[in-house]
């Protein structure tokens, strides 16, 4: 069970870095727009702001992939809780479907920890 929290870690860390490239780097391309249905001119008047979001998605990854080299329990567990709880709150008050995309694979990767105890 182990490998799978790992694996299931391991992805949701490359969500997040994906995440940070949209939000950081791609918000008022093509690709971003799609992606947060915003039009040009919401996205150009919010970019500063999604910045800082990619930002801290990447530290959320850092952590996870902190957690995953040094193969440590409680930092996995408290990186996996964090998304966890992004991805809860995100999907409550901003989007319905980053419940799914980011909290029900934290959920997966949280449950896979603890039975891996």
């Amino acid at each position: 069970m182990k490998l799978v929290a790992d694996i299931l870690i391991a992805l949701i860390a490359v969500l997040h870095v994906w995440i940070l490239v949209l939000e950081m780097f791609l918000w008022t391309q093509p690709i971003g727009l799609k992606t947060f249905r915003q039009s040009r001119e919401a996205a150009e008047a919010s970019k500063t702001l999604a910045a800082n979001q990619g930002l801290y998605n990447g530290f959320l990854a850092a952590g996870l992939a902190w957690g995953l080299v040094g193969d440590d329990g409680a930092i996995k567990l408290f990186f996996v809780a964090c998304v966890l709880i992004a991805g809860i709150y995100g999907g409550l008050t901003a989007k319905r479907s980053i419940l799914y995309v980011q909290g029900l694979p934290a959920l997966l990767a949280l449950i896979a920890l603890f039975a891996a105890r």
